[in-house]
């Protein structure tokens, strides 16, 4: 007989908004991640700004008119607004003309509307932008996903799931260690593997070297500052945030990249979340609460 403790593990890997997604079912009957990989591609086929069928496409194009959008769609920009209040608009969903500027050869400072003008109505799942405004929901969107679809695991029987969404990832229910779910964050400047351990709990991290591009010899990034529409100022390479959800991890590791090391610091743990902070001279900055589940780094130099 098996022991009382025992219980299966399944996972599957694959691609799914713009990145590699890992997901993790602990119990539960393995088609779930079958039924959780068609529930995520649906959501990027609602919010891809790339698809001109996508509720968010429709949505930007559609400026100071009610758009009827599905609930999840609704929910997530519902959770980008008031991201953007509770950072003091740190982190905001409508920088995409700054960032679409900033691929060109010269700098222009394009202050991003912000979502004090969005318009939501909850009993019909209606949003409307005002003129000039675009959303685009990106790291919040695969957070907010990764909530929705490792919840819906457990809610269909799973005793625990980890759906990690290209770094954006949430954890749920019983993990597959006694003591939760181990989770290994890289330090983008390849001086080692940071491991963590949860019970439950939102993880993400922001990289300027994660997704950038060249221009005129020049190393450009994605992150813009929303109050002036240019790049976040340097010093930090990546921050990595955790906290109670995935959409409220990347939401802040966006505003705290965007405040720079002192004010970011202090935006993370006013928000009662952790982290660490990897500094361009390669110095990792723990933020306090992290050493309780922190284990030990893995060198990867010899």
């Amino acid at each position: 007989m098996a022991s009382a403790t025992t219980v299966s593990v399944h996972e599957t890997r694959f691609r799914v908004m713009g990145g590699d997604a890992h997901l993790v079912l602990v119990g539960g009957d393995p088609v779930l991640l079958d039924d959780a990989r068609a529930h995520l591609e649906l959501l990027e086929a609602r919010w891809s700004r790339f698809r001109p069928s996508s509720e968010v496409s429709r949505l930007d194009a559609r400026p100071g008119r009610p758009v009827v959008v599905s609930r999840e769609t609704f929910a997530v920009i519902a959770h980008a607004i008031d991201a953007w209040h509770r950072t003091g608009g740190r982190f905001d969903p409508t920088v995409l003309p700054a960032l679409r500027v900033a691929g060109y050869d010269r700098d222009f400072a394009i202050p991003p509307a912000g979502c004090a003008g969005v318009v939501l109505d909850a009993t019909v799942s209606a949003v409307t932008l005002p003129e000039g405004v675009v959303l685009d929901l990106g790291g919040i969107g695969k957070g907010y996903a990764a909530d929705v679809v490792a919840t819906a695991l457990l809610a269909a029987g799973a005793e625990g799931a980890c759906v990690n969404l290209g770094g954006d990832l949430r954890a749920v229910g019983r993990g597959p260690r006694s003591d939760g779910w181990s989770i290994e964050v890289d330090d983008p400047l390849a001086t080692g593997t940071a491991t963590i351990v949860i019970g439950e709990g939102g993880v993400a991290t922001t990289s300027r070297l994660k997704r950038g591009w060249e221009r005129v010899g020049r190393r450009l990034h994605h992150a813009v500052e929303p109050a002036t529409g240019v790049r976040a100022p340097s010093g930090l390479v990546a921050i990595t945030v955790v906290a109670g959800e995935a959409w409220w991890a990347e939401a802040l590791a966006k505003a705290a990249f965007n405040a720079g090391p002192r004010a970011g610091a202090a935006l993370v743990q006013n928000a009662g979340a952790t982290g660490y902070f990897v500094h361009d001279d390669g110095r990792v900055e723990a933020l306090p609460g992290l050493d309780a589940i922190r284990e030990p780094a893995r060198s990867r130099r010899p």
